[in-house]
């Protein structure tokens, strides 16, 4: 579960927990900054119904992770905007990629 204290990213012991506030139904998909309650703000164009939108960040954070979308998973929140992603890769690399990532804009336009 990640750490709240500091960051929405922790490792764990086969990659990465990744807390997320995912905006669905957004214009133009993107990734943002890390908001007040320390979740990673993350906005898709697609509706959420039957997973799409769940598809869709999957996507986009794997593109934008440079990790394939097999990788990434959804440990809770299947159903709500507030998520915790697993990401099955090298933690301490993936970890800090993450975080830069987080600390540029508040919401950097990404092309899924």
């Amino acid at each position: 579960m990640p750490d709240s204290r500091n960051s929405p990213v922790s490792r764990t012991e086969d990659g990465v927990a990744v807390a997320v506030r995912v905006s669905p139904r957004a214009r133009p998909s993107r990734i943002g900054g890390i908001v007040a309650d320390l979740d990673g703000r993350i906005a898709v164009t697609t509706v959420p119904e039957s997973g799409k939108a769940n598809k869709a960040v999957i996507t986009l954070l794997a593109k934008s992770w440079l990790v394939p979308k097999r990788c990434i998973t959804i440990q809770s929140g299947a159903t709500a905007q507030g998520k915790i992603l697993r990401v099955k890769r090298d933690s301490s690399a993936l970890k800090q990629h993450i975080e830069v990532e987080w600390q540029g804009p508040a919401m950097t336009d990404a092309i899924i």
